[in-house]
């Protein structure tokens, strides 16, 4: 990871490390508009760090292509974007299923 801006939040919801994140503090849904990834897991009311521009480590929610163009999930996990939803990545690593962690080039985004 290369992070070159990382900002603290206040968990609205609780939040899982490694997966997309609102302006809010909640842990982002499907084709939210993100403010960047995790850097560390929190519940309701703990503050976390969330990676908000550059490069960071983000769990994959199904299987990707190297320098796919990246969305949210339903859980905050990066899924390749084909038609609908903010673009708030790009896959700097591929992975072969859900569950694994891949580098992602951070992009901002507009649903």
């Amino acid at each position: 990871s290369l992070p070159l801006l990382t900002l603290t939040q206040v968990a609205v919801s609780a939040i899982t490390a490694c997966r997309f994140v609102t302006a809010l503090g909640a842990q982002a849904g499907a084709d939210a508009n993100t403010l960047g990834a995790a850097c560390t897991p929190a519940a309701i009311g703990e503050a976390f760090s969330a990676d908000v521009r550059g490069t960071t480590t983000v769990e994959a929610g199904a299987a990707i292509a190297l320098g796919a163009t990246l969305k949210s999930d339903a859980s905050g996990r990066a899924i390749t974007w084909a038609t609908t939803g903010a673009k708030v990545g790009i896959a700097l690593e591929a992975a072969t299923a859900a569950g694994q962690f891949i580098e992602v080039l951070l992009v901002d985004n507009a649903a």
